[in-house]
């Protein structure tokens, strides 16, 4: 099964290829939890963006994850707005399906 891991030291660029690999859906990271504004800086590490007051840590992700479930969590543990769209990214996923469905 499709699993990352999402950690503190992480750039955006390496989140972003690794999902796309994994799940075969695409990424999208912003500066803010409302995914309002401006993408994040590739080159960013998921700490450096992290939201003022977010823990932060590890985050397994498994591809029968829901989409809504891990934008949702990504949002509480980092502070850091990120949508998945479809594979060639022309469209945001729907929030209940998986994260390998989004992919196809």
């Amino acid at each position: 099964m499709a699993e990352i891991a999402l950690k503190g030291n992480m750039k955006v660029k390496t989140l972003k290829s690794e999902f796309k690999k994994a799940f075969g859906s695409t990424l999208r990271v912003y500066k803010s939890v409302t995914c309002k504004g401006a993408f994040a800086d590739d080159e960013a590490t998921l700490a450096s963006i992290r939201a003022e007051g977010a823990k932060g840590g590890e985050l397994a992700v498994k591809g029968n994850m829901q989409v809504g479930n891990f934008e949702k969590k990504v949002a509480e543990m980092y502070g850091i707005g990120v949508q998945v769209a479809n594979a060639d990214d022309s469209a945001l996923a729907d929030n209940s399906v998986t994260l390998v469905s989004a992919g196809k």
